[in-house]
């Protein structure tokens, strides 16, 4: 009787100091929501005012769950490894290659190194999020159920694509199994809408203003990130995109510098081929003439399954290459990438409060930002390109575009090259600097950098559609002002067909019958300009399409490519045929105009929401990316529907003029909430198709003139 006594009293106890934790937790948000003002603009922006830079992180992540909370909630379930508790087991291999280059007791760890001014930011991300669950009860986490300061560890950079998701879980899978029936194949991307950027820097001598000048045109999947401004006494004011969960403005401006960041093919990773050898019950691999111990972890993931969660157990190996990632013949494979997240989020924090150029250039020699190049401009009428910015010193004896000898320890990186040594344009005589995942060989015109400079391994990238629009559009250009520089970053051209259409007419002549005929007269006159009204631009892009699909080779047109197919006219032909054929079948006529087929629909806010061929869109005008569309509108058939709708491309889009007062117009793919009551669901997706950006309220009294709501984090709005 006395021990159960005793057990009741020790559970009151615990009852108790648990509840009195909640409630002092409580207070302390209570206190920091209240050193934070939110002001909702016509357009549903979060204008967020904080006192200190953890208050507006505070108010910042806050803003972003009301807006859309489950996609800050599925970042973080994908990167910290828990995906498959929400999409069951076919997720397993996303969870474990986050485990492989970092597992929980690592991230709280790599947390407790962090410099105080970040570990309060990333203090401040934690509360935010779980203050907003502890004032909206009726929003319920499907997996996290509070949020931890040591979880940005795991979700440090912001790129869509980054360093992680370019490992293959299919080959993490056949090498984990050691299933030999598991097969790995390359993605066939040939028609997949390139994912990446835009980013033009203009100087002050091709403006009418006189001042710099900067488009941001980040190319990712739709609603990946909204819009913010977030402010606070501590010199914090950037605007831009946020990517949902993050605490920093990832593609933005502040009053004096803006950035933009292009998706880069700088090697930036390495395969490492291990010899691995067992004895005694020991796993080991070669390194010179030792051998060192294989390290080996094992951790539990839990997966959903029809029944509730069930758990795998997984063993798994690194050495000091990285993690074993595949299997090559005998080989184990470790694949090294820049794993360095306490400096990562330093560098994307602190290149939002930077105020010129060279502030920037410092900041870029922290050289954790891998899998971008940047394109930046300020006020000082300074415009500049960083090409790449972690890029690993390597001995040039040896091919690292393949898998190299982990146990020869030359092979090993070097240390990193300076940004200096790297690749870098500043303010060139032309007046303007293009990136759109291209070459940077031709990013400032006649002055762009030289090949034979670099090592190879710091610029593979090869020359795409885009940049050669880019390039052409920006050598006519005159004096530019925020209006012309849209009217420059959407120019319809599309000089791929260019290209494939004459080829296509001289292949098939005149044609062999009267539909044919009419085709080829289409095409004759089409001036390779796309819009809504246009059937000539309907036909071409399937068949751009069906012409990839046969010899994957329209690249070699802006590129040399040796060994790349060129179709003889009998196949030019099959595929002409085949296209009208397919478009006959699927639409009743291959005379369709673009807009009836390219279409923008939001049907609800979920992350995979669908499309409906009968259900009310929005006609669009522009064009895939493939094609070198500067806006790029990349669209696909869903699972039950014959027209294309927009996923990916043109998302946020910014145009900014630096100067005495930054003044700027932007964009948001469909509207900032993922809540389908509200008036900002897709409140700018006619706007979007009609090209008519708004004009951004920075300063306060601009903010002011237009808030609709104010409020602090846990009031009604």
């Amino acid at each position: 009787m006395l021990k159960r006594f005793t057990f009741l009293i020790c559970l009151v106890a615990l009852f108790s100091c648990q509840t009195q934790n909640l409630n002092d937790e409580i207070n302390r948000w209570e206190e920091q929501a209240a050193r934070v003002e939110i002001l909702r603009d016509d357009f549903g922006v979060p204008h967020i005012y904080g006192k200190s830079d953890a208050d507006a992180v505070f108010g910042l992540l806050y803003a972003q769950c009301e807006d859309d909370f489950r996609r800050v909630e599925r970042n973080y379930v994908w990167a910290i490894g828990r995906l498959a508790e929400l999409e069951g087991e076919e997720a397993l291999y996303s969870d474990l290659r986050a485990k492989l280059y970092m597992t929980e007791s690592e991230a709280k760890a790599a947390y407790e190194t962090t410099p105080d001014w970040l570990k309060e930011l990333c203090g401040a991300f934690a509360d935010g999020i779980n203050y907003y669950l502890q004032t909206h009860p009726e929003t319920k986490p499907q997996v996290i159920t509070r949020y931890e300061p040591w979880m940005p560890m795991f979700f440090f950079e912001g790129s869509i694509g980054g360093d992680i998701e370019s490992i293959s879980t299919e080959r993490l899978k056949a090498f984990y199994e050691q299933d030999s029936a598991l097969a790995w194949n390359e993605a066939d991307d040939v028609l997949i809408e390139p994912q990446g950027s835009n980013g033009i820097a203009v100087a002050p001598s091709l403006s009418e203003s006189g001042n710099a000048m900067l488009l941001i045109n980040p190319h990712t999947s739709f609603y990946f990130r909204p819009e913010v401004h977030v402010v606070s006494e501590e010199g914090l004011n950037a605007y831009g995109a946020v990517t949902w969960g993050q605490f920093f403005v990832y593609q933005g401006f502040n009053e004096k510098t803006g950035w933009i960041h292009t998706s880069t093919f700088v090697d930036f990773k390495d395969e490492f081929e291990e010899e691995i050898v067992e004895s005694e019950g020991k796993i080991q691999y070669r390194y010179g003439e030792e051998l060192r111990d294989v390290e080996m972890q094992t951790v539990t993931l839990k997966y959903q399954s029809g029944d509730g969660l069930k758990e795998k157990e997984f063993t798994f190996y690194r050495t000091h290459h990285g993690p074993i990632t595949h299997q090559n013949g005998e080989k184990w494979v470790a694949t090294k990438i820049n794993w360095d997240p306490v400096n990562a989020l330093s560098q994307s924090y602190t290149r939002t409060k930077l105020a010129n150029y060279s502030e920037f250039k410092e900041m870029m020699n922290i050289r954790t930002n891998s899998s971008n190049n940047t394109v930046f401009a300020d006020a000082d009428g300074n415009i500049a390109y960083f090409h790449g910015n972690f890029i690993p010193k390597r001995n040039p004896e040896f091919d690292f575009s393949k898998p190299v000898d982990g146990s020869n320890p030359a092979t090993d990186w070097q240390g990193l090259h300076s940004v200096d040594e790297s690749i870098l344009i500043l303010n060139p005589e032309n007046g303007w600097i293009q990136n759109c995942n291209s070459t940077p060989f031709t990013a400032a015109g006649d002055f762009s950098p030289k090949r034979e400079d670099y090592p190879v391994y710091m610029a593979p990238d090869a020359e795409n559609f885009r940049a050669v629009h880019a390039v052409k559009v920006l050598s006519e250009t005159s004096k530019l002002n925020l209006d012309s520089f849209i009217s420059l970053a959407y120019d319809p051209y599309l000089p791929a067909f260019e290209y494939l259409i004459p080829e296509l007419l001289g292949a098939v002549g005149v044609g062999e019958n009267e539909e044919q005929k009419r085709i080829l007269e289409l095409l004759s006159a089409w001036d390779y300009r796309t819009s809504k009204e246009s059937a000539a631009m309907s036909f071409a892009h399937f068949y751009g399409e069906n012409y990839q699909r046969a010899f994957r080779s329209a690249s070699r047109f802006v590129n040399e490519i040796p060994n790349a197919k060129v179709p003889s006219a009998d196949e030019i032909k099959e595929v002409f045929e085949a296209t009208i054929a397919q478009m006959n079948l699927d639409f009743g006529t291959w005379n369709k105009p673009w807009g009836e087929i390219n279409r923008f629909q939001r049907l609800s806010g979920a992350i995979d929401a669908g499309f409906d061929d009968d259900k009310p869109y929005v006609p669009i005008g522009l064009a895939s990316g493939n094609w070198g569309a500067l806006a790029a509108y990349g669209a696909r058939a869903g699972e039950n529907t014959k027209n294309l709708y927009g996923y990916r491309g043109n998302s946020f889009v910014a145009v900014v003029e630096f100067g005495d007062e930054v003044k700027a117009k932007t964009i948001l793919a469909g509207g900032q909430s993922g809540d389908p009551t509200s008036p900002h669901f897709f409140d700018q997706a006619q706007r979007y198709a009609d090209v008519q950006f708004k004009d951004v309220a920075f300063y306060r009294e601009d903010v002011e003139k237009r808030a609709v709501t104010r409020y602090h984090p846990g009031e009604s709005r």
